[in-house]
C-alpha cells in the first residue's frame, strides 16, 4: 500500500517491510514482486540479498516512476508488465513471492487517477489505465447491482440507499468526478464521529474492487503461486481488510491441510499431500513504531506460507470465501 509520490526521491517504507523481512529470512534467489508499485518491497528484496527480484505491475505508470533507481540493480532487477494472477507465465521454480494488496500511495495521491475520495478528480480507479472506469460502473448500472457491489465488496450495509440515491443524481446529471460521487454517499449516512472513517470508505473500496476484478485476481494470483513457487519456495501476503484476509487465510489454511473435516461421524476420506506449510500461524500486524510512521498501515496484516514438493492443484474460489454477487444487499 506505502509506495511513492511521483516528486519523491525514494519510495516510501512499504508497510511491514520489516517484519515481512524478517518472516522470510534468509533471502536469497529469484524472488518476484507481484504488485510492484513504486518498488518498495522489490528494493527492500534485493538489498536483502535476494540475486533477482521480477517486478510485475498492471499500472504502465508504475515503471516509470522508479527509472531513476531501476538501473542500479542491472540485471537484477526484471520489469514485467502484466498482472500477477499470470505470474506463472513470467516465472517459475521461485524461491519466493510477495503480494502487497494494497492501493499505492502514488495512486491514491494522484486525483487524476480517482482513487481518492479527498480530492477532486476524475472518476476512473482503473489500475491498468484500461477497460471500463469507475464512471462507467456507477452510470450503467441497475440499482440492483451497484447495491450488490456496495455491500458484498465494500461491505457497506447502506448499500441500497446509496444504489438509490446514485441513480437518482445520474438521472440529472451523469455522475463523472469522485467528489460528486462523495457528496452523493454523504447525504446518504449521518456525518462521521471523531476517530470513525470518511463515509465513502466503503463505496470506493467497493467500486474499486469491481472495476480491477480485484477478488478474482486474488484468487488466480494465490493459484498462480501455488504453481510457480519451488519446493521451500515462500509466499508472503500482505492484505488491507478483513475480505482480502479472510481469502488469503483460507487458501493457507485450505492448502496446508489445516481445515478440518466437517463432520466428524462422516467417513475419512484421502486428504491430498498439502501444498504449503504455515511459517506464520497468526497474522503479523504493525508495531507502534510503523504506526506512528504510516497511519495506512493500521489494518495491515502479514501472512506466509512455504511451499512443500506436492504437485499444484485445484480448488473453488468459494472454499476461500471469495464474495460472490448475486446475493441480499442490504
Amino acid at each position: 500500500m506505502a509506495g511513492a509520490t511521483p516528486s519523491s526521491d525514494k519510495p516510501h517504507i512499504p508497510v511491514l517491510l520489516r517484519p515481512l523481512l524478517a518472516a522470510v529470512a534468509p533471502v536469497s534467489g529469484i524472488w518476484l514482486d507481484g504488485t510492484f508499485g513504486a518498488g518498495g518491497y522489490t528494493r527492500g528484496l534485493l538489498e536483502a540479498g535476494a540475486d533477482k527480484v521480477i517486478g510485475v505491475d498492471r499500472d504502465p505508470l508504475a515503471f516509470e516512476l522508479v527509472a531513476d533507481w531501476a538501473g542500479e540493480y542491472g540485471d537484477r532487477l526484471v520489469m514485467q508488465q502484466g498482472v500477477f494472477s499470470r505470474m506463472d507465465e513470467y516465472a517459475h521454480d521461485l524461491d519466493g513471492i510477495v503480494l502487497d494488496l494494497g492501493v499505492s500511495s502514488m495512486q491514491l495521491d494522484q486525483a487524476e487517477r480517482g482513487f481518492s475520495f479527498m480530492k477532486d478528480g476524475p472518476l476512473d480507479m482503473r489500475m491498468s489505465q484500461d477497460g471500463d472506469s469507475a464512471a462507467d460502473l456507477v452510470n450503467t448500472a441497475t440499482e440492483a447491482q451497484l447495491a450488490d457491489i456496495l455491500f458484498h465488496y465494500g461491505e457497506e450495509r447502506a448499500s441500497r440507499r446509496i444504489a438509490k440515491a446514485i441513480l437518482k443524481a445520474r438521472a440529472e446529471e451523469p455522475i463523472t468526478t469522485t467528489l460528486r460521487l462523495v457528496g452523493i454517499i454523504e447525504s446518504c449516512l449521518p456525518r462521521p464521529k471523531p476517530g470513525q472513517s470518511h463515509p465513502a470508505t466503503r463505496s470506493f473500496q467497493g467500486l474499486r474492487i469491481a472495476v480491477n476484478a480485484e477478488y478474482e485476481e486474488l484468487f488466480q494470483g494465490l493459484m498462480a503461486a501455488e504453481r510457480a513457487l519451488k519446493p521451500g519456495g515462500q509466499l508472503a501476503v500482505v492484505t488491507f481488510h478483513s475480505i482480502e484476509d479472510r481469502m488469503v487465510k483460507r487458501f493457507f489454511q485450505s492448502r496446508a491441510g489445516k481445515t478440518g473435516r466437517a463432520n466428524r461421524y462422516a467417513p475419512e476420506m484421502k486428504e491430498e499431500q498439502p501444498q504449503f506449510t504455515l511459517k506464520t500461524r497468526k497474522a503479523v500486524g504493525p508495531d507502534d513504531q510503523e504506526l506512528q510512521d504510516n497511519p495506512r498501515a493500521r489494518s495491515a496484516k502479514l501472512r506466509v506460507a512455504v511451499r512443500t514438493d506436492a504437485p499444484a492443484g485445484e480448488i473453488d474460489a468459494r472454499a476461500i470465501g471469495m464474495p460472490q454477487l448475486g446475493g441480499r444487499a442490504r
